[in-house]
């Protein structure tokens, strides 16, 4: 059993920040990557941000220079720093983790947070 938990979203006023967290949890073997994806109404997910196991990092061209992602991966647990946040950053955001369980290496699954809601509004 895998877990994948987030927290942090919210309101927010456009041009503020809100820091977004997920920590997976359970039989983990190991996490290969863990990222950040967006979904509003009538769209498709979108990535964000993701960020592999040595830190290498990949953005959305919308949220370059804005957002930032990080891990730590002895929490098993990854971070979205947005700042100078947009009318368009609103959605629903979700934790996506690309991860061994124990007892299942070499193969890798992918599983995914419940969401957090993210409103950038005057």
């Amino acid at each position: 059993q895998v877990d994948l938990v987030e927290s942090g979203g919210g309101l927010a006023q456009p041009g503020g920040s809100l820091r977004l967290s997920c920590a997976a949890s359970g039989s983990i073997f190991s996490i290969s990557v863990m990222g950040w994806y967006l979904q509003t109404p009538g769209k498709q997910r979108e990535l964000v941000a993701s960020i592999n196991t040595d830190g290498g990092t990949n953005y959305a061209d919308s949220v370059k220079g804005r957002f930032t992602v990080s891990r730590d991966n002895a929490k098993n647990t990854v971070y979205l720093q947005m700042n100078s946040l947009k009318p368009e950053d609103t959605g629903a955001y979700y934790c996506k983790a690309i991860l061994t369980p124990n007892g299942m290496a070499p193969r890798t699954y992918q599983y995914w947070g419940q969401g957090t809601q993210v409103t950038v509004s005057s």
